[in-house]
């Protein structure tokens, strides 16, 4: 599309002018800000995901917005990709999928890897956990049967600001490469 872009996310097809007038989106803006500012995608657990691990406090912030935390991390064709670091502009003809958009879309039954992270009990504040489960997902689309090394350099892109009160990442390469044999 001349001057304008189509969106594949989640299945939903979005049609967007790109510009400097009034209702089009500027060549500049970021994915994150078209998730979350136009199609109202806030790259949340979600209530389902949300009761699953029982949690009732607010959602953690949507992002470091300098692409070093993972936290606002979305599938463009099938690997996890920061979204406050890629142009909306740059983002048509790809297939986008949030963290909304890991579900089964009849049951709305998380994925099974996300299951897999959402099963590990170490998690506290939560700020890691999008950044964590697009990462998972991106590895197990490209790898089935990932290795732990594989599992921990999978997970290498995310930020945990407890990272040495609960050690979620080393924890979790154990949980998912025990997944990981499972299947």
């Amino acid at each position: 599309m001349k001057d304008g872009v189509v969106l594949n996310i989640n299945g939903d097809h979005y049609k967007f002018s790109l510009g400097d007038r009034r209702g089009q989106i500027p060549y500049s803006e970021t994915l994150v800000q078209t998730l979350r500012d136009r199609i109202g995608l806030q790259g949340k657990l979600g209530p389902t995901l949300r009761e699953k691990i029982g949690l009732t406090d607010p959602e953690p912030p949507l992002s470091c917005g300098e692409g070093f935390c993972g936290r606002c991390a979305v599938l463009i064709d099938g690997k996890a990709i920061a979204s406050c670091m890629t142009l909306t502009s740059e983002c048509g003809g790809k297939k986008i999928v949030t963290l909304e958009g890991l579900r089964n879309k009849k049951t709305g039954e998380p994925d099974p890897v996300v299951n897999a992270v959402l099963d590990y009990p170490g998690f506290i504040c939560r700020f890691c956990t999008p950044g964590i489960i697009a990462a998972s997902q991106s590895l197990f689309n490209q790898n089935p049967h990932p290795s732990e090394s594989e599992i921990q350099a999978g997970l290498a892109g995310n930020y945990c600001r407890l990272e040495k009160i609960c050690g979620i990442r080393t924890q979790l390469v154990a949980h998912l490469a025990k997944v990981s044999a499972s299947h």
